[in-house]
């Protein structure tokens, strides 16, 4: 018998499929092991072939007894084509790594032991919970936006749906931005649901990861709760009863490696398949979901905080232009430190804010004007003082700091701005017997976070540093207060989604005081433009006039939802081919009609150690002709494309 196999190493350009041999039975998504050149590959069964008029290889091993859900074939598929992305990349999302390890399924696998019978818990709904859970168990579409202030009870109409297709024997998928820090809502499922929750994270080793997909998949008379990242979404789950999406707002979803895609969309697109529900679940949703579910009647708001002894925060804005507010400290308000002062002596905690981690992001000579630059992306070094070293937050390289200029040898050598390890430096200098923690991308992920937020969440700590790391949805019972550093640093920078995630951030952070455990609720919001429209929203937690505020913003420069948009940019070792290249591109699709293309311009990471990366951006109102004017680009190993990017940097 002859099959069809999809190999996951691209083969060849524009190549899809290979025909091989096997004595087996096999159907479409057997998972198979297949020689490619002088190697062995993994691959997945696209068909049954009646015959051949010439020779083929044998397929060396069937990797698992089971097929492939159905759904995940045309998850690989529309994949493929709703991102230009080569079909064996996508296809490659869907086997764990050292599948085609021998040993790898063991025997029976298809055998699985069933979670232990467990009498589900009462799951208490408020009256605006029950009222929300209404309209989204009543809704026509497959995909919903949940929009619930921070604090109003979203997890619990996730445990409810959860309850609710476990009883109907329908299995659920939860994804979460980042398990590390995700970890209590995590905590609650399992709680609720014991065995039949299973949890994938990147902590895990790969045989780990290999046993929970084997379970997964072996599972189809035993509905589960798989909890994890974007990921998550391709695991083998039978009988598929709802997709529901956490923090949706959060750029992590969309993947920004080959194969580039969305998870959000592919989420929609999955239930659309199944006719199941897919649910989006944010306080600050992506301004192209809201709009969507708005145009399409199926936007659910949950208004109102849970707890009853919930309140909101007194918020107060400094102005960072009035260095009077500055004068016991340059980063601290004189309001900021007296507060954190009565917190410690009232054993209350307070959250310090500021999205930039390390101690300096600039280090140069004030002489020369020499800077320190990453040896690999040609990006500015941040310096950190705990250990004295200069570290790349793009590729991770780290250097020692120099003792003099590496250009004129001068000892001139000073660092500018600050980060979260600066800002601990001096607090830990301002309050000597406060205990202080720092949540950023410095700190390890999984357990380290987890007992940090363990210390937080039993009052151990004082102080409390971070970045987004702590913007979002913790519960922290002995938080009084937050002071946000500065609250307008994100709007500097030259992306279109620049105020949405501004806004974000801030609403996040804001929402973490006032949920009920005490009767204080600060905050300091220090900023240079107290006036503007984003942060007047945000403090107000104002979505609804905020989004409205940016729609007619975008609607004026024909930004999405108003339009598609792409990103095509082109790499070469030296910055006059990448150019010449560019504009080339830019030569060839200007001609397009129905498609506005922006000029040749550097990209905002310019230098690679691959070389120079120049870009143009594409518009247009129809997604399909930027497809088709793309590609021709999809083959070219320097181009790289971007559809519907949630950001330009």
């Amino acid at each position: 018998m002859f099959y069809e196999v999809i190999p996951t190493e691209i083969f060849r350009t524009g190549g899809t499929v290979l025909t091989y041999s096997s004595p087996l039975s096999l159907k479409p998504g057997h998972i198979v092991l297949v020689p490619l050149g002088p190697r062995l590959v993994t691959g997945v069964v696209k068909k049954h072939v009646k015959s051949v008029d010439f020779p083929v290889k044998p397929i060396s091993r069937l990797l698992h007894p089971l097929p492939l859900p159905t759904h995940l074939l045309k998850a690989a598929n529309w994949l493929s084509n709703y991102y230009l992305a080569p079909l064996p990349t996508t296809v490659n999302l869907l086997i764990p790594a050292g599948l085609a390890a021998r040993n790898a399924v063991p025997p029976h696998s298809t055998e699985n032991t069933p979670p232990s019978t467990l009498k589900l818990p009462l799951i208490p709904l408020n009256s605006a919970q029950e009222k929300a859970l209404r309209e989204l168990m009543g809704g026509s579409g497959n995909t919903a936006l949940l929009r619930g202030v921070t604090g109003s009870g979203k997890t619990n109409i996730y445990l409810k749906l959860a309850e609710n297709a476990l009883k109907a024997q329908k299995s659920t998928i939860l994804l979460v931005p980042e398990i590390a820090l995700t970890s209590q809502l995590v905590r609650i499922f399992e709680e609720t649901f014991g065995d039949r929750v299973i949890v994938m994270h990147s902590n895990l080793t790969m045989v780990e990861r290999r046993k929970a997909w084997l379970k997964i998949h072996s599972s189809a008379s035993h509905p589960l709760i798989i909890i994890g990242p974007r990921s998550a979404l391709l695991t083998p789950v039978h009988n598929l009863g709802q997709i529901i999406i956490d923090e949706a707002h959060e750029n992590a979803y969309f993947q920004e490696n080959t194969p580039r895609y969305s998870a959000l969309r592919l989420a929609s697109f999955i239930a659309s398949q199944l006719k199941i529900p897919c649910l989006l679940g944010s306080a600050t949703p992506n301004l192209v979901d809201y709009h969507l579910a708005h145009t399409h009647h199926s936007l659910v708001e949950l208004s109102e905080r849970a707890k009853s002894t919930a309140i909101d925060p007194k918020i107060t804005i400094i102005d960072l232009k009035n260095r009077a507010n500055f004068t016991k400290n340059r980063y601290f308000s004189n309001l900021l430190l007296e507060n954190i002062q009565q917190n410690i002596e009232n054993h209350h905690q307070t959250l310090i804010f500021h999205n930039r981690r390390g101690s300096a992001p600039l280090t140069l000579c004030e002489n020369c004007g020499w800077q320190a630059l990453c040896s690999n992306c040609y990006l500015p070094m941040t310096l950190h003082t705990d250990n004295y070293t200069l570290v790349c937050h793009l590729c991770g390289h780290e250097e020692k700091v120099p003792k003099s200029c590496p250009q004129c040898q001068t000892p001139g050598i000073i660092h500018k701005g600050f980060g979260t390890k600066l800002l601990e430096s001096e607090l830990a200098r301002l309050f000597p017997n406060a205990k202080i923690a720092r949540f950023d991308g410095d700190n390890k992920k999984g357990q380290d976070l987890a007992h940090l937020y363990t210390e937080v969440k039993s009052g151990v700590i004082d102080i409390l540093i971070g970045t987004q790391t702590l913007a979002r949805g913790l519960d922290l019972p002995h938080l009084a207060s937050v002071g946000i550093i500065q609250a307008d640093a994100g709007l500097a920078l030259p992306d279109f989604s620049a105020e949405e995630r501004t806004f974000e951030l801030l609403t996040q952070v804001i929402g973490r005081v006032g949920r009920g455990h005490l009767d204080t609720a600060k905050v300091f919001v220090q900023t240079y433009q107290p006036d503007s429209p984003v942060i007047q929203t945000a403090i107000k937690t104002d979505f609804p006039t905020f989004a409205d505020h940016l729609l007619k913003t975008r609607r004026r420069g024909q930004l999405p939802p108003f339009s598609y948009i792409a990103k095509l940019s082109v790499t070469y070792k030296t910055e006059k081919t990448a150019l010449a290249k560019i504009r080339a591109a830019h030569s060839e699709l200007s001609q397009i009609e129905n498609l506005t293309v922006s000029p040749p311009q550097p990209a905002f990471h310019e230098r690679v150690a691959r070389g120079f990366t120049w870009q143009i951006i594409l518009k247009s109102p129809s997604r399909a002709t930027i497809l088709a004017a793309l590609e021709p680009f999809s083959t070219n190993k320097n181009f790289a494309i971007t559809l519907d990017p949630p950001s330009l940097l």
